[in-house]
């Protein structure tokens, strides 16, 4: 069930590669007598770059390596958002599949069988979802709730490492890296604490 559910909850939070996401609620995690981290004006302009888009539509490949499989899992499709809090993932290959996230509710259809989740039920899903949002909203605020931030690079060519404050137990995460090109995001990688990791590419902008 942790394995579903949190690639359910990362698939939706990658949505957010279409620029333009909003700061989640989620109740802070962080270490008690945690710091500000110094931020290079470099992230303070790139935060304000993306929160300044709203909605749209990108084309996407990933690529997942799980220890209960053999061999990696390719995947693509599009993905899609919508201000302030409509995501959606569209799987087209190698099966079909779409993850829709509103607000909290999370909506997995495969086939004929839908399923429903309240992600509040749900914490430790919190920081997957929250790791886009608040990178994408500019918030610097709601990413420090869970992670130490590390910028590196230019707006031209960028890169944030995410590594979470502490480690609880059920905590999944060992980092997620981002690299991207001004407004834009190119690569998402993260890699969870029992090895599996994925490389999700984003493509070009899908016009209407």
């Amino acid at each position: 069930m942790r394995l579903r559910l949190t690639s359910a909850a990362l698939c939706l939070a990658l949505l957010l590669v279409s620029p333009g996401a909003p700061a989640g609620e989620a109740p802070g995690t962080a270490e008690a007598g945690a710091t500000p981290q110094a931020t290079p004006p470099a992230l303070d302009e790139l935060m304000r770059l993306l929160a300044a888009r709203k909605h749209g539509r990108v084309s996407f490949t990933e690529v997942q390596v799980l220890a209960v499989l053999k061999h990696p899992l390719l995947s693509s499709g599009e993905l899609s958002y919508d201000a302030p809090d409509w995501l959606e993932k569209r799987t087209i290959k190698p099966k079909p599949e779409t993850l829709i996230l509103a607000g909290n509710i999370l909506t997995i259809r495969r086939g004929e069988h839908t399923r429903t989740l309240d992600l509040a039920q749900y914490p430790q899903v919190a920081p997957w979802v929250e790791s886009i949002r608040a990178t994408l909203a500019g918030d610097r605020g709601a990413l420090e709730r869970y992670f130490h931030l590390e910028f590196s690079g230019t707006l031209a060519h960028w890169s944030l490492l995410l590594v979470p404050i502490g480690h609880a137990p059920g905590d999944t995460i060992a980092d997620i890296h981002i690299t991207g090109a001004s407004a834009a995001l190119r690569t998402l990688e993260i890699r969870q604490t029992d090895g599996d990791h994925s490389i999700l590419s984003v493509g070009a902008e899908i016009s209407p």
